[in-house]
């Protein structure tokens, strides 16, 4: 069985068994007298107690010095979406995005990254007119008879990206200039149709020879991966006490699906319809967590009971303002978003980070805090 494929076999059978206890009694009966199932089934359930859960993709981001905060997290999301997009392909990591990235645009330095992954100005490669400009001898065309040219952070020729385009921030656009959309394209494409296993260094390297017909461009790539499969991302918090409980809960479950309306005091829970964004997600047939979910959660395992509403958890604890910026927090603080109204909160972690449950689409994740949308912490401990 694909490992990838059996653990979201085992993550539906864990998330019903939740929701239909007596249901999965039941069947447990029938089992007995299906002892090739029964055996399929038990494989899965220990894939789930040695994986906890997990999507068998590399660790969630922390920080890796010169790699901006978003770029490695498009990386990283980009690895764990690419089984839902191509399921016979495994051991997509995030370092394999990294090293071509850093060869094709040095992950967008220079330019303005948002934190939807918009890049600005955008990454434009001279027009393939065969003047050998690039080492460009053969003209080279879009369909509608202008000239292709290299797009985005992965340098996609825009007749590549018309057949791997992906939405990978869930905009709703398809985008090679936003760092989300084209780090998932490139994981389609590395990936293929059929049956690939990118731990495999010499499907790997065929990849690779697929993406730029350049043994040399092959070489290079490599040797940034291995670069980055050797940073370790397992974030240092510097936290003792209650703050460590509740950051130790929150870390507990990463890669926890989001999901509108989603967490309890007891852990993940149902989603609810919320007549939007949500539902078109379909978070109301997901079990996990909402931003304000996670946070109940995690505080609640030293004793404080929350509201399940970021407006309501602002209003909560000792406040700490926008203007004394990140460095009045200490690991444990609430931080909360506000373009308008308060819409999101996360919880500090030191270095300008949280952890977060921060939109349908997503899990639980680190992320580098957006100062354009903090408006203040609040101190609960």
């Amino acid at each position: 069985m694909n490992p990838l494929l059996a653990l979201q076999v085992a993550e539906h059978v864990r998330n019903e068994v939740r929701e239909h206890p007596k249901r999965w009694g039941c069947l447990a009966l029938f089992l007995l007298f299906g002892p090739a199932i029964a055996c399929v089934l038990v494989a899965v359930l220990i894939i789930v107690v040695i994986a906890g859960g997990a999507d068998g993709s590399s660790p969630a981001p922390g920080h890796v010095p010169g790699l901006p905060g978003v770029m490695l997290t498009a990386y990283q999301q980009a690895s764990q979406r690419i089984g839902g997009i191509r399921p016979a392909c495994a051991g997509m990591r995030w370092s394999i995005l990294a090293g071509i990235a850093e060869v094709e645009s040095r992950h967008a330095s220079g330019r303005t990254i948002a934190p939807n992954g918009d890049i600005t100005p955008p990454i434009l490669g001279p027009p393939l007119d065969g003047s050998g400009v690039g080492g460009n001898r053969t003209p080279i065309r879009n369909p509608d008879g202008t000239f292709a040219r290299a797009v985005g952070p992965f340098q996609f020729l825009t007749t590549t990206w018309a057949g791997v385009e992906q939405d990978g921030n869930d905009d709703g656009a398809r985008n090679p200039h936003n760092a989300f959309d084209a780090a998932l394209g490139a994981a389609a494409y590395l990936c293929g149709t059929g049956p690939r296993n990118l731990k495999d260094q010499a499907q790997l390297r065929a990849a690779l020879l697929r993406y730029n017909a350049s043994q040399n461009y092959v070489t290079q790539v490599l040797a940034n991966i291995e670069r980055y499969d050797a940073v370790d991302l397992r974030p240092v918090v510097s936290a003792s006490g209650a703050a460590k409980i509740v950051i130790d809960a929150a870390m507990s479950q990463l890669g926890v699906p989001y999901a509108w309306g989603g967490g309890t005091a007891a852990g993940p829970s149902r989603g609810i319809r919320d007549g939007g964004v949500a539902d078109r997600h379909g978070d109301y047939n997901k079990t996990g967590f909402d931003c304000s979910g996670l946070v109940l959660f995690a505080y609640a395992k030293v004793g404080i009971t929350l509201p399940h509403n970021s407006r309501a958890q602002f209003a909560i604890g000792a406040p700490l303002s926008k203007e004394s910026g990140l460095a009045a927090l200490m690991p444990g603080d609430l931080v909360f978003y506000s373009p308008g109204l308060i819409h999101h909160v996360g919880i500090y972690l030191g270095d300008g980070r949280m952890i977060n449950a921060p939109y349908s689409g997503a899990a639980v994740r680190l992320d580098t805090i957006d100062l354009g949308e903090y408006v203040g912490g609040r101190r609960l401990l």
